[in-house]
C-alpha cells in the first residue's frame, strides 16, 4: 500500500514538472523575461537611439545568397536599390553557387545604376549556403556586412537601423525581424507560422533589452566583418551557430524590429514541416557542438536565455509531451483535477487533427491551424532527432513551397 502511495506521489510530482517545462518553455519564459527587462526599465529606462546621420553610417555590404531564385532574383534586386542608404556605402554582393536556372546571368545583365555599387559570384556545383558564404566573405571589404536572403523582401530603412547599434563596441551583431506575409484565402493557413513568428518576434526584443538575441535567423541579419569565422561545412543552422559563437565571445547580438524581411507562408503545414525539421536537427546539432554555453557560471545571462528560449524546445518540452498524456491517464482516479487536465489535452489533440483534415479539403479555420501547427512544430523536433543520430540532414538549401 505504502509502495502504491509513494509511485503515485512520484508521478504526480512528475507531471507537475513536465507541465511546467512545456509551459515555461513556451510561455513562463516570455513572462519571466517580461518580468525582468520591467525591473530593468525602472533602473536604467527603455533605450532610445537617435538615428546617425548619413556622415555616421558605416561602409556596408549587402550579401544576397540565391540558389535558383530566378523568379524573383530582379525583385531582389530592385528592392535592394530602395535602400535608404548612401550609394557610395552600400556594396550589393549576390552569390548564386550551384544556380542553373541563370540566376547569375539575371544579376550580371541587369541594369544597374552607374552609381550602385555591385558584383555577383557564381560557382557551379551546389555545396550549400555556409560554403558560398565563406567564398565571398573575402571579397568584402566593409566592416560590416549584411546577409539576407533571395526570396524576401527588405524594408528601406533597414540598413540604417542595423547601422545605428555599431555605435556601440560591445555590438558584435544585428538581427533582423522575419514577418509573414499573410492575406486573403492565405492567411488561415500561415495562421500558426505568423503567429508563432510574431510571438518570436516579442521574444527576440525583450532578449535583447535585457541581454543579447539568443542566435539570428537567416532572412536578414549583420555581423561586424573583422568577428566572422568560418563555421564547420556540415553545420546545418549556420546563422544560428555563427551569432552565439559571437555571442560566447562577450560580443552582444541585437535585435532590430525596424529591419525586417517579409516572405509568404509556407504553401502548406506539411511543406513548413520541412523547415521545421530541417530546423530542429540543425538545432540539436547546435547544442551538442555549444556544450560549453549550458555553463550558466560562466556565460550567465546567455546560457539563461540560451537555455530558456532555444535548449528546452528541442529538447525537453517535446518529449514531456506525450509523457504528460500518458501520466494524464494513470492519475485520472486520484483527484478531479486530472479529469480536466485529460480533457483540455484531448481537445487540443482533437483540434489539431481537425486541422489536419481541413487542410487535406482545403478549407481554413484559424483556430485549428494554430493547435496543429504547435503540433507539428513538436513532431518536427523527433524527426529532427533522427536526422541529427543519423547525420543525414543535408546543408544544402531545402525550400519551402511559398503561397
Amino acid at each position: 500500500m505504502q509502495v502504491a502511495c509513494n509511485s503515485n506521489i512520484a508521478m504526480e510530482l512528475l507531471f507537475w514538472i513536465l507541465i511546467f517545462i512545456v509551459f515555461y518553455s513556451y510561455l513562463g519564459y516570455g513572462l519571466v523575461l517580461f518580468g525582468l527587462i520591467s525591473l530593468q526599465r525602472l533602473f536604467k529606462g527603455k533605450p532610445k537611439f537617435d538615428n546617425p546621420f548619413d556622415a555616421d553610417l558605416p561602409d556596408l555590404t549587402f550579401v544576397v545568397a540565391a540558389y535558383n531564385e530566378a523568379d524573383y532574383i530582379q525583385e531582389k534586386i530592385e528592392n535592394g536599390l530602395l535602400f535608404d542608404y548612401p550609394k557610395s556605402k552600400l556594396h550589393h554582393l549576390y552569390v548564386t553557387d550551384g544556380s542553373d536556372d541563370g540566376t547569375d546571368q539575371l544579376v550580371n545583365n541587369y541594369s544597374w545604376p552607374h552609381d550602385v555599387s555591385w558584383s555577383v559570384h557564381h560557382k557551379s556545383g551546389r555545396a550549400g549556403k555556409i560554403a558560398a558564404v565563406e567564398r565571398i566573405m573575402e571579397e568584402v571589404n566593409t566592416p560590416i556586412v549584411v546577409y539576407t536572403d533571395a526570396n524576401t523582401m527588405v524594408n528601406k530603412g533597414a540598413l540604417k537601423a542595423i547601422a545605428r547599434h555599431y555605435q556601440d563596441p560591445t555590438v558584435g551583431g544585428v538581427a533582423g525581424e522575419k514577418r509573414i506575409h499573410m492575406e486573403g484565402k492565405e492567411a488561415a493557413n500561415a495562421a500558426g507560422e505568423g503567429l508563432y513568428w510574431k510571438y518570436e518576434s516579442q521574444l527576440k526584443k525583450w532578449d535583447s533589452e535585457w541581454y543579447s538575441v539568443v542566435g539570428a535567423a537567416g532572412e536578414l541579419f549583420s555581423l561586424r566583418t573583422e568577428l566572422y569565422q568560418p563555421v564547420p561545412k556540415d553545420t546545418v543552422i549556420e546563422d544560428f551557430y555563427m551569432t552565439l559563437k559571437i555571442s560566447m565571445a562577450g560580443y552582444k547580438i541585437k535585435y532590430e524590429p525596424e529591419a525586417y524581411a517579409v516572405e509568404s507562408s509556407s504553401a502548406s503545414v506539411g511543406e513548413e514541416l520541412k523547415r521545421k525539421i530541417r530546423i530542429a536537427a540543425g538545432g540539436l546539432q547546435a547544442i551538442s557542438r555549444l556544450l560549453p554555453l549550458l555553463n550558466i557560471f560562466k556565460y550567465g545571462k546567455l546560457s539563461f536565455q540560451y537555455i530558456s528560449h532555444r535548449v528546452l524546445r528541442w529538447t525537453l518540452a517535446p518529449i514531456a509531451l506525450p509523457l504528460i498524456l500518458i501520466l494524464n491517464l494513470f492519475l485520472l482516479g486520484d483527484h478531479p483535477i486530472y479529469l480536466a487536465t485529460l480533457a483540455s489535452q484531448i481537445i487540443f489533440y482533437l483540434s489539431a487533427l481537425i486541422g489536419v483534415i481541413l487542410e487535406g479539403k482545403k478549407m481554413k479555420i484559424k483556430a485549428f491551424f494554430i493547435p496543429y501547427y504547435f503540433c507539428v512544430m513538436n513532431y518536427a523536433v523527433y524527426r529532427g532527432f533522427g536526422r541529427f543520430v543519423k547525420g543525414s540532414q543535408s546543408v544544402v538549401w531545402e525550400r519551402a513551397k511559398r503561397a
